[in-house]
């Protein structure tokens, strides 16, 4: 009878045991929930750039905190760019990671947060990198890799895409160009670019005469709507050598080469918070209507620009940590056991370890 209970209460305990993973694995249930969400946090501090998503954790530890309740956690976390731009605001497990052909950008953070009943981030320090061309060229020939930001053929491209999505969006005024984020190229029957980048809406009306676009500044309150936008433009080779010869003018793509454009527009902060007063008011301005973008708020001044307690932001955006960009450190190996966790993603890249 004794040698029966020992083995059931080492049963018992082995049980507990499966059920309790080490939380100082990179593969366990709790340190992936506080990788995640110190993830989350960290895209909802950043002010520029491209929503980061979680490949894989690292490295770990954590440490009891005498003065409070919770353990204080120091993550090494491996992250890929995704396709949205921070301006979205989107949850970074609604974004796609950027494919091999989409100029592919991974790196690392090094977190630190507290977790009690939730995961509170304290800092992050963040070093991303592109993907070597060459590591793309090597497992796909055809795709597109990485164009100087400052060319001059990468701006163009970026106005005629945004020149057919203000001919074609149904919303009220123009948006201007703010800041191009990403360029490629590709060589198909020529040349063929792609850019993706930023766009703010401006004061002038889609009625304003179009002598006059070219003094349109943007909106300057808190009303002014943002866009991310990618386009694409395709030329032929001939068409390219002449516009490069001619000059703009005569030479420009806008009557012979196919330009794509495909814009969302964001609803400011500023607009929920008069969104939450117009319905407590029984306005009759109703959430249908903010989510339809071709109808943008006058932006009269006499909103009230305060917002309310719940929508109160303690600390602002930025203020976490940093964000650089810095080539593939040379890693030590991981300190904890069990650790690194495996990969999500990994693109194909057979000579680069993501």
């Amino acid at each position: 009878m004794g040698v029966y209970l020992l083995v059931l209460c080492l049963a018992v305990l082995q049980q507990e045991g499966r059920a309790s993973p080490d939380p100082a694995s990179c593969s366990s249930p709790e340190a992936v929930r506080v990788a995640e969400e110190a993830l989350e946090q960290i895209n909802q501090d950043l002010t520029s750039g491209y929503i980061l998503s979680l490949n894989r954790l690292y490295d770990l530890s954590h440490t009891a905190e005498k003065e409070k309740e919770g353990s204080l956690y120091k993550l090494t976390i491996d992250v890929m760019e995704t396709k949205c731009h921070i301006i979205s605001r989107k949850p970074w497990k609604q974004c796609i990671v950027r494919d091999i052909g989409e100029v592919p950008v991974y790196g690392e953070c090094e977190v630190s947060v507290h977790v009690d009943s939730q995961v509170k981030l304290q800092s992050y320090s963040c070093a991303l990198r592109e993907v070597p061309a060459t590591a793309v060229v090597d497992v796909c020939q055809d795709c597109p890799t990485a164009e100087n930001l400052n060319e001059p053929v990468v701006k163009e491209t970026a106005n005629l895409s945004l020149q057919r999505f203000n001919e074609e969006s149904g919303l009220a005024n123009y948006f201007t160009l703010e800041n191009v984020t990403k360029a490629s190229s590709q060589w198909v029957v020529g040349p063929s670019y792609f850019v993706e980048f930023t766009i703010v809406e401006t004061v002038c009306s889609k009625k304003t005469d179009a002598s006059e676009l070219s003094h349109c500044p943007p909106m300057d309150c808190q009303f002014a709507h943002r866009g991310f936008c990618s386009g694409s433009h395709m030329a032929h080779e001939e068409e390219f050598e002449i516009r490069l010869s001619v000059g703009k003018k005569d030479g420009s793509f806008q009557s012979h080469k196919p330009v794509e454009v495909k814009c969302e527009i964001y609803e400011p902060q500023a607009a929920a918070v008069e969104e939450q007063l117009h319905v407590t008011a029984d306005s009759g301005h109703t959430a249908h209507e903010h989510d339809n973008h071709t109808h943008l708020h006058p932006h009269e001044h006499t909103h009230s620009a305060t917002p309310s307690s719940d929508l109160a932001v303690s600390k602002p955006r930025g203020s976490l940590g940093t964000v650089v960009a810095q080539p593939a450190p040379l890693r030590s190996s991981p300190a904890a056991s069990a650790c690194p966790g495996p990969h999500r993603h990994n693109l194909g890249l057979r000579k680069l370890r993501l």
